[in-house]
């Protein structure tokens, strides 16, 4: 299990040496002697505790507070002032901001341990139930939430950077057909088995399995062009086959099959931005040429030609193609599972 990270931030390096030596066996600790270095610690370590001290020179203790919550990654974060002041308007002050906590000085070891442990074990369990809010509870893969903020962060990034986006659909084949035939439990154990099986293939910590809804699937593959993409997807198929799970009514196989959309920004894409020039990040206009809805729909249009070509393969449409007659390519061998 990781070490909590504790970032102490205060003006006077003899109270980061106290606080230090008193929290030395709690966690991971960084030190800043000013808010502005704070602020970039902050960033940079992610810490999940912050001791602040109230009264810096420059940017002052709730400064930095209202730059940290300015920061989505650091939003969340607890922070426990550490303060000279004993009005309690002072510490309504901070408390109305938002702070966790109050540790008055000259510190006390014991208060500051129970405390700093106190709030350690809040945010536990508050990055807990953050977690749990985002899982399909059926599955155990991310759901349609995580889902959608994951998109619409890879894809700023990928813009940013210049990384190329990937994005798979994933639809079960005759599943309404499975459920009818085998029961509804079956069809439960059927996509806990696929969820499972993708997640097995997709194994970089950046991928996401995600439940789109019902029986439909996503893959978000970041840093992953075109190529990268249809390989997943042929594995994705396999892993599948693999699973060997009988079904019985499907008109075109023995056994479960899915079918696979397959859309990507990357370096091929006619929209392509290319982050080192200002001029290829906006058409005419002034409206940048893709966004993230046109990969999700690349992907839906991919699918559905997956679907209506005859199902258990995948299909492409590059994230440019969206709203053009350009139709989804095959990706890889033509797969067909004929009933004897």
């Amino acid at each position: 299990m990781s070490k909590d990270k504790i970032l102490l931030v205060d003006d006077d390096p003899g109270s980061i040496r106290l606080l230090g030596r008193i929290l030395a066996d709690v966690g991971d600790l960084r030190f800043a002697t000013s808010g502005e270095d704070a602020l970039g610690v902050a960033k940079e370590f992610l810490p999940d505790l912050m001791l602040l001290d109230a009264e810096m020179p420059g940017m002052s203790g709730f400064q930095l507070f209202d730059a940290l919550r300015a920061v989505p990654a650091l939003a969340d974060v607890p922070v426990i002032f550490v303060t000279s002041h004993s009005e309690p308007e002072f510490e309504v002050a901070g408390f109305e901001l938002g702070a966790a906590d109050f540790i008055a000085k000259p510190v006390s070891a014991p208060l500051v341990l129970a405390r700093v442990k106190t709030q350690l074990r809040a945010k536990h369990l508050s990055d807990e139930l953050r977690r749990i809010a985002k899982i399909d509870a059926l599955t155990g893969v991310a759901n349609r939430r995580r889902f959608d903020e994951s998109l619409e962060r890879e894809w700023r990034r990928a813009h940013r950077k210049g990384d190329a986006l990937a994005l798979l659909f994933i639809d079960v084949d005759h599943f309404k057909l499975f459920n009818d035939h085998h029961g509804h439990p079956a069809g439960d154990a059927c996509l806990r088995s696929l969820a499972e099986a993708m997640a097995g293939v997709c194994l970089r910590p950046a991928d996401l399995v995600a439940r789109y809804g019902g029986e439909e699937f996503a893959v978000l593959l970041p840093q992953t062009p075109r190529s990268g993409a249809e390989h997943v997807a042929q594995r994705l198929l396999d892993a599948v086959d693999a699973l060997g799970i009988r079904h019985s009514a499907s008109p075109s196989a023995h056994h479960v099959t899915v079918s696979v959309g397959i859309a990507c920004y990357d370096t091929d894409s006619a929209c392509w931005v290319d982050p080192s020039s200002s001029e290829s990040r906006f058409s005419a206009d002034l409206v940048p040429r893709c966004s993230a809805s046109d990969l999700v729909h690349a992907a839906d249009k991919a699918l559905y030609a997956a679907k209506h070509g005859g199902r258990a393969q995948a299909k492409f449409l590059d994230v440019a193609d969206t709203d053009s007659a350009v139709a989804a390519r095959d990706a890889g061998p033509a797969r067909r599972h004929r009933l004897a």
